[in-house]
């Protein structure tokens, strides 16, 4: 039975231009990419077989990471359940030319280990806490996990809610791409990090024909998957703008998956995606006046501002304390 630190893995990246932005940072869905990438690879590792992503906490970007930049990802399971693993991951970007390591995000995730089918398996293995650092990590997993038990509960219901809120939004976009094999990591399944990468472009696309200028990636709120995505399948984004602020401004995005040869559709998440406009210099710039107008629009809109105050709450959280190992 393993402790916590035994299951430590660390994944390391170089920053190309082709990873990166028009402002030569890191691009946001890249790096939610690789993060979920580096739990893939642990989770397997300690499952000692196939693992996909059910759930991830919210990840800010706390500082930019700059092309020519080492990204190095470290990773730990903090939890073992029936069929669950708890990961932690955190990004830091190293110059390398001084050395110098800065924090560019935090993030718990959790992950299923299943069989070729696709169905959850049963894991013998468990942590076992080393010590008082880790008994913490531990229980603090452990809250997360049966936290999220509400949600596992309707997975199913949700994965057949295919009506989109933000169609009666009057900023919204939708864009549709086919699932490659290309795309997949194992099976037929897609990779749930490249997912990621089409969800943060098409609600880039939107905030930045709305600010008709720069934007960057500043969050992701929590996340969960309801069903999987298969090659062949449809994708289908349907983005909306939920909330504008100064400098900021909040994109809801629903992802749907299409057989191609039923027609059917199935929920496979909603994400809620926040990002930052910029001016030629990088400094944050002031957004486009927008206010909701609809009852639909003001609903969105009021739980937008409860996850804007809570991410800036979880954000202070983040740097002032010791939340990994």
């Amino acid at each position: 039975m393993p402790a916590i630190k035994e299951t430590k893995h660390q994944m390391v990246q170089f920053v190309f231009p082709e990873h990166a932005n028009t402002q030569g940072t890191l691009y946001g869905g890249r790096l939610m990419d690789w993060i979920m990438l580096a739990g893939t690879i642990n989770t397997s590792r300690v499952a000692k077989g196939i693992t996909v992503l059910g759930a991830t906490d919210s990840i800010d970007f706390l500082n930019p990471v700059k092309v020519g930049e080492i990204v190095v990802l470290d990773s730990w399971i903090e939890h073992i359940g029936s069929s669950s693993l708890e990961v932690g991951v955190t990004v830091h970007a190293e110059n390398p030319e001084s050395g110098e390591r800065k924090l560019a995000t935090f993030s718990h995730m959790a992950f299923i280990a299943v069989d070729r089918d696709g169905k959850p398996r049963e894991l013998n293995e468990k942590i076992i806490p080393a010590d008082d650092r880790e008994m913490s990590l531990y229980t603090a997993a452990q809250s997360r996990k049966e936290s999220r038990l509400s949600q596992v509960a309707k997975r199913g219901d949700q994965a057949k809610n295919t009506i989109d809120e933000t169609e009666i939004v009057r900023k919204h976009l939708e864009t549709t791409r086919v699932v490659l094999p290309e795309d997949s990591f194992y099976g037929n399944f897609m990779s749930v990090g490249k997912l990621m990468l089409s969800v943060d472009e098409t609600a880039a696309i939107l905030a930045m024909r709305f600010v008709k200028g720069v934007i960057v990636t500043g969050s992701l709120d929590n996340l969960y998957f309801y069903s999987p995505i298969k090659v062949g399948d449809i994708i289908i984004f349907k983005a909306g703008i939920t909330y504008v602020g100064n400098t900021s401004l909040e994109v809801g995005i629903k992802v749907l998956a299409e057989n191609i040869m039923t027609g059917e559709q199935r929920h496979t998440c909603t994400a809620f995606l926040s990002f930052v406009h910029l001016n030629d210099d990088g400094a944050p710039k002031a957004t486009p006046e927008f206010a909701p107008e609809t009852p639909e629009e003001k609903r969105l809109w009021k739980k937008a501002e409860a996850r804007r105050a809570e991410r800036n709450q979880r954000v202070k959280r983040i740097r002032e304390t010791d939340l990994y190992l």
